[in-house]
């Protein structure tokens, strides 16, 4: 139940809190109503907050509220006990310039931007893919799939910003997004970068992402199994049930104003030759699969790494980042 309080004091629906927190030093030399600038790492001013109230957060609770548990296997409770400040400020920002990002300008846009890409592209219906993972040819059969079932144009648009510990990183997986790029048919798919710090909060993180790419013009979203789901808690039990994340989003997609895409695990059927959805999978077949950690291994061993699993210029990318030991 505490998992569905996601409103703002307005009722705006809004399932993950994005707090300003700061060290105790800071905050008792502010009063409200003064101006705060918020500074980007090289120091330029993005914006200015006037500050309205300031408090020591209950960060237990914050954390069973957001993230359904105060255990710390999970990254994000992790990092809001061990390392957001003890005191959160809050109040109206004015914002004074979008934060510059010098890597791979050409795909990212701002909301607005890609918002007048689709418009000027005529594409009227567009499904979004979040990922934080290199794309591999499951990925690409689950997409193209999807867009077809939802007669959308395809965005794959992958989260850039913080995620979670021992993911692959950026540089290398934009790369991978762009040699998937020329595998779908023309003109049907485009690829953007979320700046987005994930939260890896299940199913209100599945709702936040929904919010997010309505803002982008998208009117679809591909909502997997355990979507932004962070792995096994302290027990070895799943943080979030496998449909926990579908459900939650069906509930708030009318509101929203996005559909959700369901989509099921696809494996590769070897008598087959192609990919199938697991359900499908009748007795006796043999189904082929290659996990993250067998990936891992494969790249390090300098091993083989068939087709049927990646495309050759995917892996040829992620050879060159994860060189044989």
């Amino acid at each position: 139940a505490v998992r569905d309080q996601m409103r703002l004091a307005s009722g705006i629906l809004w399932p993950i809190p994005i707090t300003l927190d700061v060290s105790p030093e800071f905050a008792k030399d502010v009063r409200a109503g003064e101006e705060i600038v918020l500074r980007d790492r090289e120091g330029v001013a993005l914006a200015i907050m006037t500050v309205a109230d300031a408090w020591e957060p209950d960060k237990r609770l914050e954390a069973v509220a957001v993230f359904g548990c105060d255990d710390e296997a999970h990254p994000a409770v992790r990092y809001l006990m061990h390392h957001a400040g003890p005191v959160y400020l809050g109040g109206p920002l004015q914002g004074l310039e979008a934060p510059t990002h010098y890597d791979f300008r050409h795909l990212r846009d701002t909301p607005a931007e890609l918002r007048a890409r689709f418009r000027k592209l005529g594409w009227r219906r567009v499904i979004a893919f979040q990922t934080r993972n290199p794309m591999h040819r499951a990925h690409q059969e689950l997409t193209f799939r999807a867009a077809q079932m939802a007669e959308a144009n395809l965005l794959i648009h992958p989260v850039v910003g913080m995620t979670k510990p021992g993911d692959v990183d950026h540089y290398t997986r934009v790369r991978c997004y762009e040699r998937l790029l020329p595998h779908y048919p023309e003109q049907t798919t485009t690829l953007s970068l979320l700046p987005l710090a994930m939260r890896m909060a299940g199913p209100r993180e599945a709702v936040w992402h929904g919010i997010i790419r309505k803002n982008y013009g998208c009117t679809h979203l591909i909502v997997g199994r355990d979507h932004a789901g962070p792995g096994k808690r302290s027990d070895g039990t799943p943080f979030y049930g496998e449909y926990e994340a579908q459900e939650l989003f069906r509930r708030h997609e009318d509101e929203i104003g996005v559909s959700m895409v369901p989509f099921h695990a696809l494996v590769y059927a070897h008598d087959r030759a192609q990919y199938v959805q697991q359900d499908e999978i009748q007795t006796g077949e043999t189904v082929l699969d290659i996990s993250g950690t067998e990936l891992r291994r494969r790249l390090r061993e300098g091993l083989d790494i068939p087709d049927w699993f990646s495309f050759p210029d995917v892996i040829d990318e992620l050879r060159r980042t994860h060189p044989p030991r």
